[in-house]
C-alpha cells in the first residue's frame, strides 16, 4: 500500500507546494501580505503531507529515493502549474528535459 500512497503523497505535496510558490503571481494586484499569507495557508497542510509521507514511506523507500521523487514532483508541479494556472509556454527542449529527469527519477526509485 505505501509502494503506492507515498508517491501520491509526495505528488500532492509538490503539487501545493507549487501553488504557494507561483499562484500568488496571478494575483499581483492583492498585494504583497495577501500573497504572503494565502501561501503560508497552502504550506502548511503540504508540510503536514510531505512529513507523513517521508515517515510513513521509509523503510518502503529510502531516504534518498522519497529525495528523488520529492525533488522530480516538485521540478514537475511547478512547471504544470506555471503552463496550467499562469498560462506559460513549454518548448520541445524544456518537455524533453523533464521526461528525461522523469526517467532519472525512476531509475533512482526502482
Amino acid at each position: 500500500m505505501e509502494l503506492f500512497i507515498v508517491p501520491i503523497m509526495l505528488f500532492l505535496s509538490s503539487l501545493l507546494m507549487a501553488f504557494a510558490w507561483l499562484g500568488h503571481i496571478r494575483f499581483k494586484h492583492k498585494g504583497y501580505l495577501a500573497a504572503l499569507l494565502v501561501s503560508w495557508v497552502i504550506v502548511l497542510p503540504e508540510y503536514l503531507l510531505n512529513i507523513s509521507a517521508i515517515r510513513w514511506g521509509h523503510g518502503v523507500f529510502e531516504g534518498s529515493e522519497m529525495a528523488a521523487i520529492n525533488l522530480c514532483s516538485g521540478v514537475v508541479c511547478v512547471t504544470l502549474v506555471s503552463h496550467s494556472f499562469l498560462g506559460e509556454k513549454l518548448n520541445p527542449r524544456q518537455i524533453f528535459g523533464f521526461v528525461v529527469m522523469a526517467v532519472g527519477m525512476i531509475l533512482v526509485v526502482v
